[in-house]
């Protein structure tokens, strides 16, 4: 149930017009469900940045109302300046964020660009992941000749665009082309060092980036290949540019990079390489900072490979610090302490990580007090409900396994049951976030029902968003029983019946979800939605039920056997 955030940096040709660049972002900013995060314009550039967020459907629909304005504002005819460009909306990429596949986001590009086409009339390429053809991956091939060699290309079969038409007009002169694609999330990233010299920071980004460096003799020449063309000696990280130079700012020398793709090379082994080969220099490093904005899932990575190394170092020790399993913003912390991040320039989670920062705060039940959250519960309102009130305690079973876990990998007489722990406790903690969202997340979906029933638009489609999620808090169920059984059988003893009450929890859950799934259903039409909704929620219910039942037994068990041996002893 985690949210799906998609970005998109769309580039317009303009950078001086203040005025033209406020109402080109205004109409980005019209719609619901999107959020503008930065807006950096550039005077020599006469270049522009807007970079929003949302939910997939709501950022397609303000990257065409943006692409609309620009077209409208931007003439590319009396347009100059130093960074190429071939259109007044000049790339529109979007970018997967959270819960959002790379190929959800080609889907997102070809469905802007064939309403750009048709209703706009601007010839549209798709570029990068979106890419039609192999040569157009690359945005400087279709940007070839920029603006000033579109009245040769358009209208040649080789230069058709994807959507719109092939044609040089009076309407493709005045706004040129658009590019829209769909690309990984880039990172841009700085390390500090504990030197003033730039050249010792360069040397470090040759031997890090992708490209590497020419490869030289001992007495400093290059080296040659047969045919006389210089050798190359490959850099240490893949999808990385990297170089160096000196912040006055810092008074210091930086390493700095772009981090193209971080499913290949993710932001806290750049700090690891970058800090290896500083090191090999005779300098040191002495904090990192992100440029912009950086993932969740990038500050969650570095957390756990940081607890994992120090997993590793202590376990040779017959010891453990903990689990991966702990909260989201304790991974966070970890990641920031781990790389330096707040030793450089300040870093608020809340302003620099993208989920943090689109996050919908209209409701926000999950972060009250307990006290606060039963009385809202208490009072008239239909919202919060049972829905809510199911998602919090399942969240309370789920964080339950976790303690077992972690209580049971500090025990040194459990060792053999480590292994299992280490898996299981993550996994404890994605669910429980994952039903923390819930409890604000049912509320939401249940105002946009009564919102839909109001307006009389929407109204079914709203219901299954109802429906879906408390299914969601069902379909966590059965898991965390298992997790509570096998910590019943293998977790620290002396808190099997926290487990009990994990299982126990986990039932009360469900029962709640379930309840709440069936209410809503008798206000779909669809049948075969219906029918099949029904029946996922009968069979999750069933196991949730018998795998608690067994857990229920299994510690009372071995609870009354303590106190029946206790009454024996005395």
């Amino acid at each position: 149930m985690a949210a799906r955030i998609v970005e998109c940096v769309p580039n317009i040709s303009e950078g001086r017009d203040q005025s033209i660049i406020d109402e080109v972002v205004k109409a980005a900013d019209s719609i619901d469900g999107t959020m503008i995060l930065d807006v950096d314009p550039g005077a020599a550039t006469n270049r522009t940045v807007i970079t929003f967020a949302g939910d997939p459907d709501s950022v397609r629909d303000s990257a065409f109302l943006l692409i609309k304005a620009a077209s409208e504002l931007i003439d590319m005819r009396e347009h100059s300046g130093e960074h190429p460009r071939h259109g007044a909306t000049d790339v529109c990429p979007f970018v997967p964020v959270s819960g959002v596949s790379m190929d959800e986001c080609v889907q997102l590009a070809k469905e802007l660009g064939e309403r750009v086409g048709e209703e706009l009339s601007l010839p549209v390429y798709l570029y990068e992941k979106a890419a039609t053809k192999p040569e157009w991956e690359k945005l400087p091939n279709i940007r070839e000749g920029e603006y000033e060699a579109l009245p040769d290309k358009l209208g040649k079969k080789e230069w058709k665009p994807d959507f719109g038409p092939n044609e040089w007009n009076d309407l493709a002169a005045r706004t040129g082309v658009v590019t829209i694609g769909a690309r990984n999330f880039l990172i841009a990233y700085n390390v500090n060092i504990n030197s003033k010299d730039k050249s010792l920071a360069r040397d470090v980004g040759l031997t890090i980036r992708d490209k590497g460096r020419v490869r030289r003799t001992p007495k400093w020449k290059f080296v040659r290949d047969e045919d006389g063309n210089k050798v190359r000696q490959p850099g240490r990280l893949e999808c990385c540019k990297a170089t160096g130079w000196f912040i006055d700012e810092y008074d210091t020398a930086q390493v700095t990079m772009n981090l193209t793709d971080i499913s290949v090379t993710p932001l806290h082994i750049a700090y690891e390489v970058t800090k290896e080969e500083v090191e090999k220099l005779g300098a040191r490093v002495t904090g990192s900072e992100v440029v912009g904005l950086v993932p969740l899932s990038s500050m969650l990575e570095a957390g756990r490979y940081y607890l994992e190394k120090q997993n590793e170092a202590l376990m040779g020790l017959g010891k453990m610090a903990k689990t991966t399993g702990v909260p989201e913003k304790e991974l966070v912390e970890i990641a920031i302490r781990s790389m330096g991040l707040r030793e450089v320039a300040p870093f608020n989670p809340e302003e620099k990580i993208i989920e943090y920062m689109v996050a919908d705060k209209s409701v926000d039940l999950s972060g009250m007090t307990c006290q606060d959250f039963v009385d809202e519960l208490s009072v008239d309102s239909p919202a919060p409900g049972g829905g809510s009130a199911a998602a919090l305690i399942g969240s309370i079973a789920a964080a339950l396994d976790s303690m077992v876990v972690n209580l049971t990998v500090r025990k040194r007489n459990f060792r053999d049951s480590w292994p299992e722990m280490l898996e299981l406790a993550p996994r404890a903690q994605e669910i429980k976030e994952a039903l923390v969202d819930a409890i604000d997340e049912d509320t939401r979906a249940f105002n946009r029902m009564v919102a839909a029933m109001r307006q009389d638009s929407g109204v079914q489609e709203a219901i299954k968003g109802a429906i879906e999620v408390p299914l969601g808090v069902l379909r966590n169920c059965p898991e965390i029983c298992r997790m509570a059984a096998v910590l019943e059988e293998k977790g620290f003893q002396d808190s099997v019946s926290d487990a009990g009450v994990a299982a126990a929890a986990a039932r009360a859950a469900a029962v709640g979800a379930y309840y709440n799934v069936i209410i809503n259903l008798e206000s779909i039409e669809d049948e075969n939605y219906s029918k099949a909704t029904m029946e996922k929620a009968e069979e999750m219910l069933r196991e949730v039920e018998q795998a608690s039942g067994e857990v229920f037994e299994k510690v009372r068990k071995k609870l009354l056997s303590k106190v029946e041996g206790a009454e024996t002893n005395d």
